[in-house]
């Protein structure tokens, strides 16, 4: 295992794709049982493979692995290229590119930079708790603000109103628009398959006060669970929530289950809803992918109740899920990246 010589006592260790990395531990009680493996990458801006068909071409992502620990995130494939497991070491084993800043500045400044669209949030989120200890986000916003490069932002967390007054100078030079994640508002379905992350109703305070300062904020309906949160009264709930807070728009998305995630929530199925183990095997037989037909059942479903509220889908400028593991560390872009190319529903 790569990290198998990492010691437990903010040390040096062996290099990680040529890289030196130090591990870090902190006795406190929001990172308790979570390790740091702090890295100098040697590049921040990663281009998007041509064949995932996604709506932007540029990604940053500051960290690998997410405290959030979704059990049903898409990136936990990407920790098994550091092999580590995609299950708790995702949630516990947290790679920091401690020299982000400082990379995106000089990314920025050179000569071959068009001043492209950049996708933030797009692998793990670049909100999740360690962001509040390493403070990464500040610097790359500024970055972005002071290039006036345009950018958007997808989160579940609430920290990303720390930076409100950045997010508020950057919006007045370039285009900003942001996004948060709010699959379903039960809040027991919350706190079993989200541990890490806030409240949806957290999630939509924020919604409501991006939006009340001038920063776009639509609301990316991800993931609907089948069976879990896509009854006609649970979608009603969940979209007349989004529209109350705010929300520009809501994109539902159905959830795909990759191999690294999928062997993680079947996990979690069996724990919280054995019940449903054989209908999800039934419905993701032969394919990462809900059948087409559900999609468009739950997706017609979620943009008639968003027409009924008063908000429609996303436009295009908006960040939207973006399968995209970054497998390579310090490359200057995600190399042999298996993206699914399913991300807009029909």
């Amino acid at each position: 295992m790569r990290w198998q010589n990492l010691s437990a006592d903010s040390t040096a260790a062996p290099a990680l794709f040529g890289l030196d990395a130090v591990t870090r531990t902190f006795d406190t009680p929001e990172f308790r049982g979570i390790t740091f493996h702090e890295i100098r990458a040697r590049s921040i801006v990663n281009r998007v493979p041509g064949a995932s068909q996604l709506p932007f071409e540029w990604t940053v992502n500051p960290y690998r692995g997410c405290t959030h620990a979704c059990v049903y995130c898409f990136a936990r494939k990407s920790h098994g290229y550091l092999d580590l497991d995609t299950g708790h070491d995702f949630d516990s084993q947290i790679v920091v590119k401690v020299n982000a800043v400082e990379l995106l500045r000089r990314e920025l400044a050179a000569p071959r930079w068009q001043g492209q669209h950049i996708a933030m949030g797009t692998n793990v989120d670049c909100y999740q708790r360690a962001e509040g200890r390493y403070r990464l986000m500040p610097g790359i916003l500024a970055a972005l603000r002071d290039r006036a490069n345009p950018f958007s932002i997808l989160t579940k967390g609430s920290l990303i109103l720390r930076d409100l007054p950045i997010l508020e100078q950057a919006a007045q030079v370039t285009d900003v628009s942001t996004a948060v994640s709010i699959g379903f508002t039960d809040h027991e379905l919350w706190r079993s398959v989200e541990p890490g992350t806030p409240s949806p109703g957290s999630r939509l305070e924020v919604c409501r006060t991006l939006t009340d300062h001038g920063i776009p904020c639509g609301v990316l309906m991800a993931p609907v669970l089948p069976y879990l949160s896509d009854s006609p009264e649970q979608l009603r709930a969940t979209v007349r929530a989004i529209a109350a807070g705010g929300a520009t728009s809501v994109t539902p998305l159905v959830l795909h289950l990759r191999s690294g995630a999928r062997e993680w929530y079947f996990q979690w199925l069996a724990r919280y809803r054995p019940d449903l183990v054989s209908r999800y095997e039934a419905l993701y037989r032969h394919s990462a992918y809900a059948p087409t037909w559900y999609q468009r059942r739950v997706t017609r479903q979620v943009h008639e109740l968003a027409a009924r509220y008063g908000i429609g889908p996303a436009r295009s400028d908006q960040p939207e899920a973006a399968p995209e593991p970054e497998p390579d560390v310090g490359a200057a872009g995600p190399q042999g990246v298996e993206v699914p190319t399913q991300l807009r529903l029909i």
